[in-house]
């Protein structure tokens, strides 16, 4: 599969969840002559506090080069609501194309902590969808 190499990590730490993603533009999968470009996003997710939280919904908004935006809502992540003990750790890889060479992601994590029964929005960081097509970095 020809990948770029990885853009560099994206991290963000909130509420003791720290979010790190890492993006690969998808050379084999896109077709730049018909405006499709495709990315994959490697997530972590890590419980660095003393509660147990569990992942129960995903935002996310992504941004095209244009400034289109669509909103992504749905329950856990990759068909998964993972429950994360103090230290644990979830990882997943998703992907997302645009029409546009650039674009740029965010989201939230709706956190459950298990021991109060509260719910919790924890921010991802904001990242990247760089092409060698695009000219210039979006953010």
């Amino acid at each position: 599969m020809a990948r770029l190499p990885a853009n560099e990590l994206y991290t963000r730490e909130t509420a003791g969840i720290r979010i790190t993603i890492r993006v690969i533009y998808l050379a084999d999968q896109s077709r730049p002559d018909d405006r499709h470009f495709v990315w994959a996003y490697h997530v972590r997710i890590e419980n660095t506090g003393t509660r147990t939280m569990q992942l129960l919904r995903r935002t996310w908004t992504i941004t095209d080069g244009n400034g289109h935006l669509q909103q992504i809502h749905g329950p856990g992540v990759v068909g998964e609501q993972p429950v994360l003990d103090p230290g644990d750790v979830f990882e997943y890889t998703s992907g997302t194309p645009l029409e546009t060479p650039s674009g740029f992601m965010s989201g939230f994590y709706h956190m459950l902590v298990v021991d109060s029964g509260e719910v919790q929005d924890v921010p991802t960081p904001p990242f990247s969808l760089d092409s060698p097509h695009a000219d210039s970095r979006l953010h």
